[in-house]
């Protein structure tokens, strides 16, 4: 007996099955702005960026990953684990041969196509796409809420967002300092005031010299950073023990932030992530403008 006849009174009932069968998944909005939705908790997860990576172990599914992309090294746990690809190439065929029920992957650095190739076999991605420090912490909530862990999720969000704002109530009134933060060297790169590095420069009371600028990473001259006259300069480097960079800028005495030995490395794995780390590498970013300030 066909009881969703249109003669049936139970009609309404079957048209709420849909809606019913919705109420039981777990759904979160990602970076391109799609609702994904799991029937379970995500159990079997491929990580494709180290960044997601480590954003799955902060909403606590670290014990769920299968396999993450190269350089996924912090925690070290996913440093032991098996690798799919990295931005440039992934193994699609590794990769389905996981099953995953759940592939997290990184807006600005996985390939859209090869990600849309998983879609189409019926693999749930996840996008990535963090631009502030809310993103990181709405990024770990949705994460722990396709893996069953909502309460967990949104708790350590909210501990990390609570640090930001200590940190941001603390530094509201410091004297501002000219900025100039160094992503790379040949090219030479920096950050425009959009990209969460010069977000934590904000943070801690400094003006990003180059903020104006309208890419997020964009390529200047050694000509403009002297111009600009920086009242520090701020590079990770290729690690927090290589000086390299910073050595290039003392050819240039006449810079304020030369003249003042305002040239410092940041370890860089704190800030260059956008991830909880992100917290700690605020913090250490605001200790070095205090420095900095003293000096001036």
């Amino acid at each position: 007996m066909n009881v969703c006849g249109p003669a049936n009174y139970l009609i309404v009932l079957c048209l709420m099955l849909p809606g019913l069968a919705l109420a039981g998944q777990q759904c979160a909005e990602d970076g391109l702005a799609r609702d994904v939705c799991l029937a379970e908790p995500a159990r079997r997860i491929i990580s494709l960026s180290p960044g997601a990576t480590e954003l799955l172990f902060s909403a606590g599914a670290g014990d769920r990953l299968l396999a993450v992309s190269a350089w996924s090294d912090y925690p070290k746990e996913a440093a032991e684990l098996p690798e799919v690809g990295d931005s440039n190439r992934l193994d699609l065929e590794a990769i389905v041969a996981l099953a995953p029920d759940l592939v997290v992957a990184w807006v600005d650095g996985n390939s859209r196509s090869q990600l849309d190739r998983l879609s189409a076999l019926g693999i749930n991605v996840f996008w990535l796409a963090p631009r502030s420090f809310e993103d990181i912490a709405h990024a770990v909530e949705s994460l722990g809420l396709l893996t069953g862990q909502p309460a967990l999720g949104a708790e350590r969000a909210d501990a990390f967002l609570q640090g930001m704002l200590t940190l941001e109530k603390r530094f509201a009134t410091a004297r501002p300092v000219k900025v100039f933060y160094q992503v790379w060297s040949q090219p030479l790169m920096t950050v425009n005031r959009e990209e969460l590095i010069s977000k934590a420069i904000a943070l801690c009371g400094g003006i990003n010299v180059f903020g104006d600028l309208p890419r997020l990473v964009p390529r200047i001259s050694t000509e403009a950073v002297v111009a600009a006259n920086p009242d520090v300069i701020v590079t990770a480097g290729r690690g927090d023990s290589d000086p390299q960079w910073l050595e290039h800028w003392q050819q240039f005495p006449e810079m304020t932030a030369v003249a003042r030995d305002n040239l410092f490395l940041e370890p860089p794995s704190l800030l260059q992530r956008p991830t909880f780390r992100m917290l700690d590498g605020a913090r250490h970013l605001c200790h070095t403008l205090e420095r900095a300030r003293a000096r001036l």
